[in-house]
């Protein structure tokens, strides 16, 4: 598929052919160049990236969905929302969306290459709730990494919850992954438990997920560098779990972070 061909799915969340799918192979290298295209083109008719949205840290469901490594994509102006605690969101134009509790970082400067953890987390402005509205357009969410790369990093939509200065978590990186990644999660459909999940399940921690996911992005031939301000989603303490209009869904996260609930309409 030409990156018009794959933008004009995301627009009328159709889903992709047989044929469109065999198309984009399994390169994963050729499909980060492929989604740059597509960056370029929502860049020219108007959208703002505003960071970046990490995939698969979740090694718990790799098998699930035979990807067996993390991938990236993008947020956009047009895809982030913040909240109080409680939102709606429409499904209208999404492609077989699926919801995943996560932890979202804001970022007060760029990290240097080769960053330490603790000049990570020097950067990092706040910690806050998040659920990533993810999308597939390969039918029944069969794909390869190369196709959910292609496919915006299966990116649809962000909503973030109330923010926490990270330095009121804790002053040492290590100190901050402890508390983060041995929070738990109670993930509620309709007032009824899901899953529990946490904050270790996204590659032993939130902040350990950024590291990786910063030194895959350098590597990533013309792949823009973090910018001050931006938004970026670490990955799902669950399974990612279908939606449909209706639905209520309430992620309980312990201490630091607070409860979040979204309405699907």
């Amino acid at each position: 598929m030409t990156p018009e061909q794959i933008l004009n799915h995301f627009d009328n969340a159709a889903l992709w052919s047989p044929h469109e799918a065999a198309s984009i192979g399994a390169d994963v290298a050729a499909a980060y160049q492929q989604a740059l295209q597509v960056r370029s083109l929502r860049i020219a008719r108007g959208e703002v990236p505003r960071g970046y949205k990490i995939g698969f840290t979740n090694r718990n469901i790799w098998p699930r969905y035979d990807v067996f490594a993390p991938i990236w994509g993008v947020v956009w102006d047009s895809t982030l929302q913040f909240c109080d605690g409680a939102a709606e969101i429409s499904l209208a134009g999404r492609a077989q969306p699926r919801l995943e509790p996560e932890a979202v970082f804001g970022m007060r400067t760029v990290p240097r290459p080769n960053a330490t953890l603790d000049q990570l987390l020097d950067c990092i402005e706040w910690v806050a709730p998040g659920f990533e509205i993810v999308q597939s357009h390969a039918p029944d969410w069969k794909f390869n990494a190369a196709m959910t790369v292609a496919d915006g990093g299966l990116h649809s939509r962000l909503l973030v919850g109330p923010k926490i200065d990270v330095k009121t978590v804790a002053k040492s990186a290590q100190a901050f992954n402890d508390v983060v990644a041995h929070c738990q999660i109670a993930l509620h459909k309709n007032g009824v438990m899901a899953e529990r999940g946490q904050g270790r399940n996204v590659l032993d921690g939130p902040l350990l997920a950024l590291q990786y996911f910063l030194a895959e992005l350098r590597q990533c031939k013309g792949a823009p560098d973090l910018m001050p301000g931006d938004v970026i989603t670490t990955g799902t303490w669950t399974d990612a779990w279908p939606v449909q209009a209706g639905d209520t869904w309430r992620a309980e996260f312990d201490a630091p972070l607070s409860a979040l609930s979204v309405t699907f309409a």
